[in-house]
C-alpha cells in the first residue's frame, strides 16, 4: 500500500483515483455478443455458455428438481444463516415503503404520488471465483416486497451445467420466479432483449466483471434500465488512535480479496496506528486463501496520515467510498458529517462484512466515486413514482390564468388554448 503523510489538497485527487479500467478494447466484443443474443436467442446463449463457462446445456432454465437437489447439498447451518439474513434484509427494506399523501396546492388543485412496482426485473448473480448467493437475498428480497410481478435470475453454471446450490437455496428463500443458467454478457443480453426461454425485463440489477458492466451500460442506452454504474469493490476506513489495528487490517483485506482491481483506503490521524495496521495486514494476508488476489488489490491501495479529524472526514467525502468504516472514539459525531458514501459502518464492531451478509442493509452500492450522486439498491430501486392531479372548476379558476401566461411566454399556443377553453367554460357558468 502506498503511504501518504500529511498530503496537500492538491494530492487528494491522486489519492482518490481508482484503478483505471480501459474497457475500449472489450466494447466491440460485448457489442457482438449482445447482437448475437438479440438475433438468435437461446441458441446464442448456449453457445457462449459452452465457450466461456465450458458448460454444454440442453436447457437454460433451472428446474424445481435441481432446486430440491440444491437444498440437500446445503448444510442446515448455512440454510439457517440464509434465513436469518433474509429476515433482517426483509425487515430493513419493508420499513422503506412509500406512503403518498394528497396535497392541495390551491383550492381545487389536488396532487399526489403513487408508488408502483416495476413489473419485470432481472437479477444478475456472479458465480465465478466467488458465487455471491448473498446478492440473491440483497436483490430479490426488496423486489418481492415492492411487488415486482416477475423476478428473473441469471447466473453462470459450472462445467457440469449446475448452479451453485447456495444460490438456488437463497433464490427459493427470497421468492425468485425464474432462474436461468447464463452468465456474462450473454445473460445481460438475454434479460435485456428476451429469448425463447428468458423473459425480457424492464430493469437489470447486480454486480459483475468488466464485461458484465460494459454490457449493462450498452443495453441501458436504449433497451432496459439498470441499477447503477458500478465498478470494483472498495472500502475506506477512518481510524484514530483508539481503533483496533487487527480489526482495521481485517476490514481492509475483506475488500481487497474481492478482486485484483479492488481498492482499500485507510485514513488516520495516528502514525502509530498506521504502522500497527501495516504489520497486521502483512500478517493476515499470509493466512488468506485468496492471498494473491488481495495482494494485487493492495498495490492499488493507500494509507494516508492526516493532521486532524476534520481533514480525515473531508478526504473521505472527497473519495466518496462504496463502504465507509469509522473506527474513532467520536464516530457518532463523524457520522453526522458524512456526505458521500454508499454504506457506513460505525464503531469497532460494525465490520463491513455485517452489511455484506446479515445486518439487513443492502450491499449493492455505488462504487468508483458514484456515491456522490447515486444511492445503493433500496426498495425505491424497484418502484416508479406515478404522479396524479385533479382540478375542479375552482382549480381552473385558481391557476388557469398563470398557465395561459406561462404557455404564451414559451410560444406554445396549443398549451395555452387547452387551458383557455376550460377557463371560458367555468367562467361562463358563474
Amino acid at each position: 500500500m502506498r503511504i501518504y503523510r500529511n498530503p496537500t489538497e492538491k494530492e487528494w485527487a491522486e489519492i482518490c483515483q481508482r484503478p483505471h479500467l480501459d474497457i475500449t478494447q472489450l466494447q466491440a466484443t460485448v457489442s457482438t455478443v449482445l447482437s448475437d443474443v438479440r438475433t438468435r436467442g437461446d441458441e446464442a446463449v448456449k453457445e457462449y455458455e459452452e465457450r466461456f463457462d465450458h458448460a454444454v446445456l440442453t436447457s437454460l432454465a433451472v428446474t424445481e428438481a435441481e432446486i430440491d437437489e440444491a437444498e440437500s447439498l446445503v448444510s442446515e447451518e448455512l440454510k439457517a444463516a440464509i434465513v436469518l439474513a433474509h429476515d433482517n434484509i426483509h425487515q430493513f427494506h419493508a420499513a422503506q415503503k412509500f406512503e403518498g399523501q394528497k396535497i392541495q396546492t390551491r383550492e381545487g388543485v389536488t396532487c399526489w404520488q403513487k408508488s408502483v412496482a416495476i413489473e419485470k426485473v432481472g437479477l444478475y448473480i456472479p458465480g465465478g471465483t466467488a458465487p455471491l448467493f448473498s446478492t440473491v437475498l440483497m436483490l430479490a428480497t426488496p423486489a418481492k416486497i415492492a411487488g415486482c410481478r416477475e423476478i428473473v435470475l441469471c447466473t453462470p453454471p459450472n462445467r457440469e451445467g449446475k448452479v451453485n446450490p447456495a444460490i438456488l437455496v437463497a433464490a427459493r428463500v427470497a421468492g425468485v420466479s425464474k432462474i436461468f443458467k447464463a452468465g456474462g454478457v450473454q445473460a445481460i443480453g438475454a434479460m435485456a432483449y428476451g429469448t425463447q426461454s428468458v423473459p425480457k425485463v424492464f430493469k437489470i440489477f447486480g454486480p459483475g466483471n468488466q464485461y458484465v458492466m460494459a454490457a449493462k451500460q450498452q443495453v441501458s442506452l436504449g433497451e432496459v434500465a439498470i441499477d447503477m454504474p458500478a465498478g470494483p469493490s472498495e472500502v475506506c476506513v477512518l481510524a484514530d488512535e483508539t481503533a483496533n489495528p487487527t480489526f482495521v487490517a481485517a476490514d481492509l483485506l475483506s475488500q481487497a480479496e474481492h478482486g485484483i482491481d479492488s481498492q482499500v483506503l485507510l485514513i488516520s490521524t495516528s502514525e502509530e496506528m498506521m504502522q500497527q495496521v501495516q504489520t497486521e495486514v502483512e500478517r493476515q494476508l499470509n493466512l488468506l486463501p485468496r492471498k494473491e488476489i488481495a495482494q494485487k488489490a493492495l498495490e492499488n491501495s493507500r494509507m494516508v496520515l492526516v493532521s486532524s479529524v476534520a481533514e480525515m472526514m473531508a478526504l473521505s467525502n472527497a473519495y466518496a467510498p462504496e463502504h465507509l468504516i469509522i473506527q474513532t472514539k467520536n464516530y457518532d459525531e463523524m457520522a453526522a458529517q458524512v456526505i458521500n458514501a454508499g454504506s457506513v459502518f460505525l464503531g469497532q464492531y460494525a465490520c463491513e462484512s455485517a452489511g455484506d451478509y446479515a445486518s439487513g442493509t443492502n450491499h449493492t452500492l455505488p462504487t468508483h466515486g458514484y456515491a456522490t450522486a447515486y444511492s445503493g439498491v433500496n426498495l425505491d430501486s424497484y418502484c416508479r413514482k406515478i404522479t396524479f392531479q385533479h382540478l375542479s372548476e375552482e382549480g381552473v379558476r385558481q391557476i388557469g390564468r398563470a398557465v395561459e401566461l406561462m404557455a404564451a411566454a414559451e410560444q406554445l399556443d396549443a398549451h395555452k388554448n387547452a387551458m383557455t377553453v376550460r377557463l371560458k367554460e367555468v367562467n361562463s357558468e358563474k
